[in-house]
């Protein structure tokens, strides 16, 4: 088995997910979801990027992002709109779609999660129960958050709208929907939880099922990891980014020439290895700022730095800012205890720093 870099990278951003809507529909129906950018601080604070997605757990519907072709949801698909698109999802194409208004969201921000909705004939209104067993369609619908600052070279590389249909999916995700539906109905403790994991676990095989289906022509931050050349650098350098890596180290591990590693490596990602190398770092230093009190200092040292000033340089050039202002203006995520700070470095920082 090969270094899960995809993992490495999701983790480095701090995925995570949530599911906010439990839709029942009947006959024609439409609505317009806003562009997530105007509901992120409602829905999935302090995520830098916020994607939507649905679940259709039974019956079927319509995707549509503004100019491309609208797409048929059978019972087990999952849609996710990883730039955050405005879309219009609905019974049919083409149907006139009452555009979800950021002011609802906003207003409804605290309400008990996920929330049921009904909608009948194109009016959506919340219910104050689980939906009717009778719905022609039924709808699992939440939202996903990520950083992408300092560096996050996923989410650039994924298309409007990645489709994953239950027949890809496997049996499964088929459960996952069905578990999703259920802790939406049911409300038991801990079911907020539970919702959140089953979103990410979701966003995750649908990445990875678009992987497997890329053109051999493909180029960005997955076709790059599939490539076996590139693909190995990439799990060098994100197993042991703290190594004093030179191009023809790497390129020696990575079964290529230095010239012949650099050229393929610009040919997928668009930028030289040890580019990339550089952002990976300032990416892990970026968590370990948020999520801990380890000095700069450290923290430098620790993603590979040989000096504070150097790490400084860097992350200022890459972010805009300095590394003290950045920790002063992110919010943490978890309390930064001693057991956080373990816990939060990245697998391939804190081993390297074993060595």
């Amino acid at each position: 088995m090969g270094r899960d870099t995809l993992s490495d990278l999701l983790g480095a951003v701090r995925l995570r997910g949530a599911v906010f809507y439990y839709v029942s529909c009947w006959r024609d129906w439409a609505t317009e979801a806003p562009p997530a950018r105007e509901i992120a601080a409602a829905v999935m604070p302090g995520a830098d990027q916020v994607m939507a997605f649905h679940m259709v757990a039974r019956g079927s519907a319509w995707a549509a992002v503004s100019g491309d072709a609208p797409l048929r949801l059978a019972a087990g698909d999952i849609v996710v709109l990883p730039h955050g698109d405005a879309h219009v999802m609905s019974s049919a194409p083409g149907l006139a779609a009452e555009r979800q208004q950021p002011e609802w969201v906003f207003a409804n921000r605290d309400a008990p999660r996920p929330m049921p909705i009904s909608f009948r004939d194109g009016i959506g209104v919340p219910t104050p129960d689980a939906p009717s067993e009778d719905a022609d369609a039924v709808l699992v619908c939440g939202f996903l958050g990520c950083d992408l600052r300092p560096f996050n070279p996923l989410v650039t590389t994924l298309p409007r709208l990645l489709h994953l249909p239950a027949a890809r999916a496997g049996g499964w995700m088929a459960n996952v929907i069905d578990q999703a539906a259920r802790e939406s109905a049911e409300r038991r403790a801990g079911g907020d939880a539970v919702l959140e994991r089953l979103a990410e676990m979701m966003f995750v095989d649908t990445v990875r099922r678009y992987l497997e289906d890329l053109p051999a022509d493909a180029r960005g931050w997955l076709a790059g990891l599939r490539d076996r050349h590139v693909g190995r650098a990439l799990a060098l350098l994100h197993g042991t980014p703290a190594h004093a890596w030179t191009i023809d180290e790497l390129g020696r591990q990575a079964g290529l020439s230095r010239s012949a590693l650099h050229e393929r490596f610009v040919q997928f990602l668009g930028q030289p290895p040890m580019h990339y190398l550089a952002r990976w770092r300032i990416q892990l230093g970026s968590r370990l700022l948020r999520e801990t009190r380890h000095t700069v200092a450290a923290i430098a040292l620790e993603v590979g730095y040989e000096s504070e000033a150097a790490f400084s340089r860097m992350f200022k050039r890459l972010v805009g800012v300095p590394p003290a202002a950045w920790r002063r203006q992110a919010q943490p995520v978890v309390p930064p205890t001693a057991s956080a700070t373990t816990a939060s470095v990245s697998s391939g920082a804190h081993s390297s720093m074993k060595r």
